[in-house]
């Protein structure tokens, strides 16, 4: 058993896939994979690690969102860890359609959660491991003078991945 990586590039810049099972269970836009499988649950980092040339669906979602095929990640079968409370934020926030953006406290409130749960959401935001299909960027805070907030990859690669989706 282990996990199995592709590095595919992007316009902004290269994006690390991991699979187990032929499940996503890491993507982040990173040149090295390995950053990628220290944030993974231990059950998982102790898989080693295994650079592949083609991981299929994963890749070709890809492929297809960047060629303009917006909702291609949707597609994919993805698992990460969390508490119920961060799974059902991790569900709502997959459930944000490309080409919209919502605040923290629109995604608590898709959850099931009161909107005062807006930073319970932005948590799960932060320590979400399978960006941009599991799509954090599209929440945006609801007040201040930070456009975007923060992202993990930084915010010029949420901004150009909204100016994609046409959310901006």
């Amino acid at each position: 058993m282990t996990i199995d990586a592709q590095v595919l590039p992007t316009p902004t810049g290269p994006l690390s896939l991991l699979t187990h099972d032929d499940v996503l269970v890491a993507a982040g836009y990173t040149a090295d994979p390995a950053e990628m499988h220290t944030r993974l649950p231990e059950s998982l980092r102790a898989l080693p690690l295994r650079q592949v040339a083609d991981l299929g669906k994963p890749t070709q979602a890809v492929r297809d969102y960047l060629d303009g095929d917006l909702f291609a990640l949707d597609a994919v079968a993805l698992e990460q860890p969390g508490t119920p409370t961060r799974l059902r934020l991790l569900t709502a926030l997959r459930a944000v359609p490309a080409g919209t953006t919502i605040t923290y406290a629109d995604l608590a409130e898709q959850a099931g959660l009161p909107r005062t749960a807006a930073r319970a959401a932005g948590s799960a935001c932060a320590q979400n491991l399978i960006a941009p299909f599991v799509p954090c960027h599209r929440i945006l805070p609801a007040t201040g003078n930070r456009r975007f907030g923060g992202y993990y990859y930084g915010t010029a690669v949420k901004e150009w991945l909204l100016r994609h989706e046409g959310a901006i």
